[in-house]
């Protein structure tokens, strides 16, 4: 009898994989059900399903986590089936086995593989047993602070500690000292404990210089298992991927077939069915030498690379899958053409350590054109808050080959752009561009220790330019409704002299101020002084205005032009890619968005979020340096430290308080020593 595909599947999931999801059974004819959170409500996945269930307040656990409200939105909506993305509930055997229960297929493999591969120690040790080579660490589970610390010791320092349960980076920590055992395993388990509700721990060598190869593999419930290739994963910041590429530079067609065969041993292992993916750590200097990992049991946020080289469809193979299809090609029918590239555009700030950010899109610009693809979970209008993952969206760039894909990409993150939420796109596309990347000399580490490169310490000179036409262009409209004295016009005009500057003092939030002048010429133009410059910027205007900008300008600088947009509201619009500050009309005001007055005894908030630990209480003696607190966003810990030693004179925060960013937490009053 032939497998009959479904008519209505829930997506369990939120943001760009479940617009992802929802475009795919679009396609394939299959009525699409989106789930949203009170934070969610006018998302872009809830437009675009069919229908939409609202399942909870904005909290995660009460909402996105919650198997019982999914499970009734699925009987409500008459769904036979739920896919759950990726995060959130998409590797929980408990999830899968209360579809199951509840007469819904789990798009996605069995239970009992979920819960095998899922446990980072039994993984290993199931498929060491089928002959896939590991990485040498800490055996056996439920294993004790203590007995962690003593079998890194016995490893060998640095040490990567894991969490058995989950992925994506959250909870692991690089530990090169010993002495800081205790205090990262600890975090490690508070991280691990939030994100995935179990806090084991495994402890693995660490090599140096690693190179991260993953698998895809696809397997059906009739016997049929293949590989579709490799994806290399190496740019990674504080062990989440961040560029992902396929194929790999790395890999000749020899090594390429071992690891695939190697990752179809680990998939028939677990009894595996649907898409997954066998990750594996490589030393770059000799790629024959791979370590297994660890196996995803879901669809990968980076599967688009893939789906370009192979021209399949991951998504309508999970659902072909599920719906009880065997796969109908083999091994030898998998042909990989071309190269992709994919960049993950996260809520972030590079020059702020890459602490979350947030804020209404108020702008949203995202490439399209030959070659490109851009996942995303975005629309104008959009509340990026702390509570969720801060991946916004992924634009994957597809070519003949790894120069044209990345050509392509860096000239489609040159032309994204998400106005009032601080991204990286601007550090992606210069993290492209790096000599090693091109070169494909990657490892795990490089973005590390790259980083301050290509994080640029001084403001560009584009942003204070832009600041002051567009303050200018504010001035010059002010008496468009009547007359205006003559001699406060902001175009500088004089009686039978030379037109005079005008003046404006800008700032940047952890900036000095700089001094702008601006004045117009008898021709029309625009001329900007810059600071540090001896001679004056001519800036064109001449672009027509689109109806809904209020003014647009173009200028030459370092020979590049720059264009940006000044918004009827009061906001502008860089256009050459890099992360600009966005000002409004009086750009003093923005500097007012820092607590820099808060004071060098104040400690406050790096990023919006949630306390998530408090050490101290009013009163306490403190050392410089001393870990007092803790916040978390979008499933990331901060620690706030003592700067000085002192005293705990006022805390305004106790575990569970939301703060915004640079609010007050706490004062330490310097003792005497330290006066």
């Amino acid at each position: 009898m032939a497998a009959q595909m479904f008519e209505t599947v829930l997506v369990a999931n939120r943001g760009e994989i479940a617009v992802r999801v929802i475009r795919t059974l679009r396609s394939m004819g299959v009525r699409s059900v989106a789930v949203f959170s009170d934070a969610d409500a006018d998302a872009r996945h809830v437009r675009e399903a069919d229908t939409a269930v609202r399942i909870g307040p904005a909290p995660a656990a009460e909402s996105y986590l919650s198997v019982e409200r999914l499970l009734q939105a699925a009987a409500r909506t008459g769904a036979q089936a739920v896919h759950p993305g990726y995060g959130f509930l998409a590797e929980n055997a408990g999830f899968a086995r209360a579809c199951a229960e509840a007469g819904l297929v789990f798009i996605g493999p069995p239970a009992d593989a979920i819960s095998l591969m899922g446990d980072k120690i039994r993984a290993k040790e199931t498929v060491q047993a089928a002959g896939v080579p590991v990485v040498p660490g800490s055996s056996g589970s439920g294993l004790t602070d203590a007995e962690l610390a003593d079998a890194a010791r016995g490893i060998g320092m640095p040490v990567l500690l894991k969490p058995s349960a989950g992925g994506g980076g959250k909870g692991m920590r690089l530990v090169r000292d010993a002495a800081k055992l205790t205090d990262e395993i600890a975090a490690a388990r508070r991280e691990a404990r939030a994100s995935f509700g179990d806090d084991t721990l495994l402890v693995e060598r660490w090599i140096d210089r690693p190179r991260h190869i993953e698998i895809q593999v696809l397997a059906d419930g009739h016997g049929g298992v293949v590989h579709l290739g490799e994806r290399e994963c190496s740019l990674q910041r504080r062990h989440q991927k961040i560029i992902e590429e396929a194929p790999s530079v790395l890999l000749d067609e020899e090594t390429r077939a071992a690891m695939g065969e190697a990752a179809v041993q680990a998939a028939r292992s677990c009894g595996y069915r649907g898409a997954g993916t066998v990750e594996f750590i490589v030393p770059g200097g000799d790629p024959s030498s791979y370590y297994f990992m660890e196996m995803n049991t879901r669809l990968q946020v980076e599967h688009p690379v893939t789906e370009l080289i192979t021209g399949l469809d991951l998504v309508e193979w999970q659902l072909r899958v599920a719906a009880g299809e065997p796969l109908g090609f083999g091994q030898d029918d998998v042909r990989l053409t071309g190269h992709a590239v994919e960049a993950r555009v996260c809520a972030e700030d590079p020059a702020r350590g890459f602490l979350p950010s947030g804020g209404t899109v108020l702008k949203l610009r995202e490439p399209q054109g030959d070659g490109i693809r851009t996942d995303s979970g975005l629309s104008e209008g959009t509340e990026v808050g702390s509570l969720y993952d801060p991946m916004l969206s992924k634009v994957i760039a597809y070519g003949p080959d790894r120069p044209t894909a990345l050509r392509r990409l860096r000239a489609a993150l040159a032309e994204t752009v998400t106005l009032g939420v601080q991204t990286n796109a601007g550090f992606l596309r210069r993290l492209l561009a790096h000599p090693a990347v091109v070169a494909g000399e990657l490892d795990t580490g490089l973005v590390e220790r790259e980083v301050d490169g290509l994080v640029p310490d001084e403001v560009p000179a584009q942003t204070y330019a832009a600041a002051a036409l567009l303050r200018q262009a504010s001035l010059s409209s002010a008496g468009d409704s009547g007359w205006a004295d003559p001699f406060a016009a902001a175009d500088g005009w004089r009686m039978g002299g030379e037109r005079a500057w005008t003046v404006h003092h800008l700032r940047v939030p952890g900036h000095d101020p700089v001094t702008v002048r601006v004045r117009s010429t008898p021709d029309g133009e625009t001329e900007l002084l810059l600071p540090g410059a001896d001679t004056p910027l001519r800036v064109s205007g001449g672009v027509p205005p689109r109806p809904e900008d209020e003014h647009r300008f173009t200028f030459l600088l370092d020979g590049a032009a720059h264009t940006f947009a000044a918004l009827p509201d009061g906001t502008w619009l860089g256009r050459d890619g890099d992360a600009w500050h966005v000002l409004d009309h009086d750009p003093v005001a923005a500097s007012l968005t820092r607590a820099g007055q808060a004071g060098a005894d104040s400690l406050t908030a790096p990023m919006p979020g949630t306390v998530t630990v408090v050490k101290v209480a009013v009163g306490d003696e403190v050392s410089a340096g001393q870990s007092l607190l803790v916040v978390e966003a979008m499933k990331m810990e901060h620690v706030i430290s003592a700067p000085h030693a002192g005293t705990v004179t006022e805390l305004d925060v106790a575990p569970g308080t939301t703060v915004t960013m640079d609010q007050v937490l706490a004062v330490i009053a310097p003792s005497e020593e330290t006066v």
